[in-house]
């Protein structure tokens, strides 16, 4: 349900140096979700009235994933002026003039704190009689974090920025959490006044409770039970700890739900990813972005599956798949390499070293191992002898081989494409099959074989491989 007087301000326009990135740091993936898609997704959650994302640096990549995860939100172009204060103000500014409710201000790189935790939030703020109410948090390391000083009836006299700060306040405990309500008219009132006379030069949205106090208006501060709730994203060390914490909340999720993981420490399963019960994850899989596995199935050890759908208690293993669709009781691998468009039918078997690409391999039929299949459409019940090539590629174009129903390839064939093998067929070992094979026919290479007797005497005298054969009687 929408919230008619709630709108939601998230704070997206920094640009991240400490992540040392040519990505945007909002744009870093965590479970498979861009950060800031973190954070829209719990504004949406939120059910408010308006959703603005206040943008800046490389604003079209993230306006892209903005219009992509909340298409409903107003983007807002932050101008020349720096600070977390004239982002706010900006973003208040292109409310309706008669919206007269609360704005909720979200950072873009605060990923995990969750709709749950700011519904309690916002209750509490709208329980009480504040102007405005800011989260905070007691970390183990308050280091960069603007400290929260309290009057002595213990609401909020003011916020001080690490390098504002003097020695008594940067040893307070308590930090800001960089999460904020306020009401709207408090916000229309304070915001232009807010001076850049401090060490950065910026117009600091903290600097509005000590507005607000100097008003009369009270300013609530909450503490959140769980620091990592609030924890910024602001360098690849921070974006690991993040990746890790919500990892293990996602496969915990999953175990209670009926999968099992031998080994948390080394699953990781992306959010997007849907897991049926009795599910089987071994030691050393990833499992990301939209990858369905269903009842029954074990995957891993040491398998990654991107975008994947694999069917009831299919078994796959030390396998790497992309875009890939495992039929029901399928087996594939150990070291086996599944490209986009793979296809693998009900009882079918793609085996160890073999390498798969846009091709359908149908119900009940194998590919054992040692091959590359591309490009190729393999009917029922059909073996694929070890060593098995399908030459797709002329070196201009990509040309489609079909095998047909209960056919039996020999060990070592190459299938020169366009080629089709009819049902039924048989094929020789060492065959290159340049032309179609009729259905019920044997294909093989004629040229015979031929033995020179006398060659290694001849060619290689005084070798070991000479000696071998004159001591044997055949020189």
């Amino acid at each position: 349900m929408t919230d008619a007087r709630l709108a939601i301000v998230i704070l997206a326009a920094g640009q991240g140096t400490r992540m040392r990135s040519a990505t945007p740091k909002l744009l870093h993936s965590l479970a498979g979700i861009p950060i800031v898609g973190h954070v829209l997704a719990t504004a949406e959650a939120l059910g408010a009235a308006y959703t603005i994302a206040v943008v800046r640096h490389e604003r079209d990549r993230v306006v892209a994933v903005v219009d992509a995860a909340l298409p409903g939100a107003t983007v807002v172009d932050q101008d020349d002026l720096p600070g977390t204060g004239r982002a706010v103000e900006q973003a208040v500014g292109a409310l309706p003039a008669d919206f007269d409710g609360d704005v909720l201000v979200l950072n873009g790189d605060v990923p995990l704190l969750d709709a749950q935790t700011l519904t309690g939030f916002l209750a509490a703020h709208r329980a009480g009689a504040s102007a405005a109410s800011l989260l905070t948090m007691t970390p183990d390391d308050t280091t960069g974090y603007g400290r929260i000083v309290r009057r002595s009836d213990g609401s909020v006299d003011r916020i001080v920025e690490q390098k504002d700060a003097d020695p008594d306040e940067l040893a307070l405990t308590e930090v800001n959490a960089g999460i904020y309500l306020f009401g709207v008219a408090a916000l229309r009132d304070h915001l232009a006044g807010l001076s850049i006379d401090n060490a950065q030069g910026e117009k600091y949205l903290t600097d509005m409770v000590a507005a607000l106090r100097a008003a009369g208006s009270d300013v609530v501060g909450v503490p959140v039970s769980e620091p990592w709730l609030v924890a910024g994203i602001n360098d690849r060390a921070q974006l690991s700890e993040a990746a890790a914490r919500l990892n293990a909340m996602i496969v915990r999720g999953w175990q209670l739900a009926g999968v099992t993981v031998q080994d948390p420490a080394t699953t990781w399963i992306d959010l997007a990813v849907t897991l049926a019960p009795d599910v089987e994850i071994l030691p050393g899989t990833q499992l990301k972005g939209a990858t369905k596995v269903e009842t029954g199935a074990v995957i891993g050890p040491d398998t990654t599956l991107v975008d994947c759908e694999i069917g009831e208690r299919a078994v796959v293993k030390r396998t790497d798949g992309t875009l890939a669709v495992i039929g029901a009781d399928a087996s594939v691998g150990p070291f086996a390499y599944l490209r986009p468009g793979t296809i693998l039918g009900v009882h079918g078997k793609i085996g160890t070293f073999v390498e798969t690409k846009n091709s359908t391999i149908g119900d009940g039929s194998k590919v054992p191992h040692l091959s590359y299949i591309g490009d190729t459409t393999v009917g029922t019940g059909s073996n694929v002898g070890a060593g098995t090539i399908t030459a797709n590629y002329d070196g201009v174009n990509k040309h489609k081989t079909v095998v047909g129903s209960h056919v039996r390839s020999g060990s070592h064939n190459v299938f020169v494409a366009p080629v089709r093998i009819g049902d039924g067929a048989y094929t020789a070992a060492g065959t290159v099959v340049r032309k179609d094979v009729p259905p019920g026919s044997l294909a093989l290479s004629v040229a015979p074989q031929r033995n020179i007797e006398g060659w290694v005497a001849a060619n290689r005298a005084g070798t070991d491989a000479a000696r071998a054969a004159a001591e044997s009687g055949n020189s």
